[in-house]
Formats: C-alpha cells, structure tokens, sequence
C-alpha cells in the first residue's frame, strides 16, 4: 500500500543522500565504542523482556535492533525505505516496514498484535509536519494493548514544546505518566532543551 509521506526527513526529499550518510554515521559511531544505545536501556527497563515493543520511526533500526538482540519481539516502522532497508541489512532480529506513522496500520503489513509499548526516539515528532503530529501520535497509541507505555524523546528548541506535547495527549488517548529531561532520567525543568516522556495509553 501507498502511503503519502508527512515526514519532512530530508532523505524523502533529495536522492537519499541523507539517508544514507546518516546510517553510515551512526555505523561508524558503534563500530568506535560510542554508546547509541542510551535510549534503549530506558525502554528495557519499562518493560518485561520478550515484551512485544514498536519502534515508531525506527530510522535505520538501531534502538529496536539493540531491544530485539535482548529477546524483545520488536517491530520497526519508517516512512523512509532507505533507512528501513539498512534496518533490514543490520539487524536481522527485528521485523522492520515501510509506513506513515500518520496512517499507520500494521495489520497491513502481517502484525495484527498490539504492542505493549512503542518508542518514538531520535526527535521523531520533530520530522513530522505540525498538523500531523496528533495523527502519529494516535495511530501509535491504537497499537498498544490498554495499560501500554509509549516513550517520547524530543527537542523543546524547536518550537514544539512538551506543553504542545501534552496538548496532544487526550485526543490520542494517552497520559503523562512521567518526564524527564534526559535519557538517563536528569530531574525535568520547564527550561530543560529536550524532553522525555513516558506516556500511558489509557484502558
């Protein structure tokens, strides 16, 4: 199926050069020792090994690949079939799909179970346009199982706020359950530059 892109990742854009200048970066950065990781560890500590996680926006798969080495039944989705084919070539673990978070529906794509929780790292809702950003963050919800957990990292530098994040929450069915200013759990503060939070779908 089709989809019509809403990200604005510039690799949807261009000749894929982006794409592929940011998956060999960030192969050159595992292949050097640097921790790439940091945002999965937190993911594996909100859920029980072999759980069944999304990874919304997975990029070139590094944070599902990490959780499905682990034992997580994990399922990537990105709009951008370059960075979805170097997931498939890296980390053969994890199921990896073409999709629009905006129109997501992984029953088309042969996962009909929901998740117990989702992550969308790597400032996801940043590449996405403003009037979308609601519509991903229903679509990912109406994957998980009532009770389930959706981790949410994003910039506050950037016009979008984790005010405007909250504003987004009821809408999609979802709560904020915690907040924190970095991946490894630094007290929030309204003047914090970035923003992690973990959210509840409602059931």
């Amino acid at each position: 199926m089709t989809h019509s892109p809403t990200s604005t990742w510039p690799g949807l854009t261009d000749d894929g050069s982006h794409s592929r200048w940011y998956t060999e970066h960030m192969r050159s950065l595992a292949t050097r020792g640097q921790d790439v990781q940091g945002e999965s560890r937190l993911v594996d500590v909100l859920a029980p090994r072999g759980a069944r996680l999304l990874d919304a926006g997975c990029g070139p798969g590094r944070h599902g690949g990490h959780l499905a080495t682990l034992g997580f039944d994990v399922v990537g989705a990105d709009v951008d079939p370059a960075l979805i084919e170097a997931a498939r070539e890296d980390h053969p673990a994890g199921a990896w799909v073409v999709a629009d978070l905006a129109t997501l529906d992984l029953a088309e794509h042969g996962q009909p179970e929901p998740f117990d929780g989702a992550m969308m790292v790597g400032n996801v809702l940043d590449f996405v346009t403003p009037d979308h950003r609601g519509a991903v963050l229903s679509r990912v919800a109406a994957h998980l199982v009532d009770g389930g957990f959706l981790v949410v990292g994003c910039r506050t530098t950037t016009g979008f706020s984790a005010a405007d994040l909250d504003a987004l929450l009821p809408a999609a069915g979802l709560r904020l359950e915690h907040r924190f200013a970095t991946w490894d759990l630094q007290p929030w503060q309204d003047d914090a530059e970035f923003a992690v939070s973990v959210l509840r779908r409602d059931g």
